[in-house]
């Protein structure tokens, strides 16, 4: 946990800070609510030991773009576009030598006060990776390590978050979904820390728990089902044929860890890693 506390605080600040001189980029490529949306995830970001190589899979995989940044210092930042929306961020950091892999999609949740969050998740037993910091005048960003050690990006703006218009498309973000050691105690803490509902179902292979922020299915927890893995916020991406898209995996130098099967989840969703070993979902559309 500290080698990759030492990782994210230096992938984080480089990636924030880029971000920071493309916020008016961002928002041209955007379409933003009138008032935020706090308890969606408003953004994610793809950090990655190989860009170049993960830039031809996610354009093989959805068709998406890309636009190079760089902030006051430097910092290289990718935007990746999906027909002509922004709908991530990729940073680049170095193998470690080691050969951890430290590649990994972040999501950003939209909070009320970053600066309350931060403490509540530190009173809660979390900590913080990646403290305030204010990337203009109406954003500002924080990441941290949960209490059960899931890493999650927090977003406060003064002006509204993207909008849901374009909720549900393929090459997007769909679904978040935490993967947690006790997801009732996990529940608690996110319901604590943006406001939401929750709503325990009873489904195929045990509990699964909604939040719900204004009446809207934002993401869900549930107990984490895959051995040897730590809890994670798990990024699922809209397609519009599973079985199409996994098929590709493996040509574009990505793993399947988990094809489409009847039994799990009527065989609409498949788990993948991407060339860096990024971990991500496939979700066939409609949801």
């Amino acid at each position: 946990m500290k080698q990759l506390r030492t990782y994210l605080t230096v992938v984080l600040l480089a990636g924030i800070t880029a971000c920071a001189s493309t916020t008016t980029s961002l928002m041209s490529g955007m379409s933003l609510s009138d008032e935020p949306l706090t308890g969606k995830f408003v953004w994610h970001d793809l950090v990655t030991t190989d860009l170049e190589a993960d830039k031809r899979f996610y354009s093989g995989l959805f068709g998406w773009t890309y636009e190079q940044r760089r902030g006051p210092n430097g910092n290289p930042y990718t935007l990746a576009k999906s027909g002509d929306r922004f709908v991530a961020g990729m940073v680049v950091e170095p193998q470690p030598k080691d050969g951890s892999i430290i590649s990994r999609w972040l999501g950003y949740l939209s909070v009320p006060d970053v600066s309350l969050a931060v403490r509540q998740n530190a009173t809660a037993g979390g900590s913080a990776v990646v403290e305030r910091l204010d990337i203009s005048d109406y954003v500002s960003v924080a990441a941290i390590i949960d209490p059960q050690g899931a890493v999650l990006g927090l977003a406060q703006s003064n002006i509204g978050d993207p909008d849901d218009s374009q909720a549900g498309k393929p090459g997007r973000v769909v679904w978040n979904e935490l993967l947690a050691n006790d997801s009732a105690a996990a529940a608690q803490f996110y319901k604590a820390l943006a406001g939401y509902k929750v709503d325990v179902q009873q489904r195929d292979g045990g509990e699964y728990t909604l939040l719900i922020a204004d009446g809207v299915k934002r993401a869900a927890i549930l107990d984490n089902p895959m051995d040897g893995v730590e809890p994670l916020w798990l990024t699922y991406f809209g397609v519009q044929d599973v079985k199409a898209a996994t098929a590709k995996v493996g040509g574009l130098g990505g793993r399947v860890l988990l094809a489409p099967a009847a039994d799990i989840r009527d065989g609409m969703q498949a788990l993948v890693v991407d060339p860096s070993g990024a971990l991500l979902a496939l979700q066939q559309l409609p949801l």
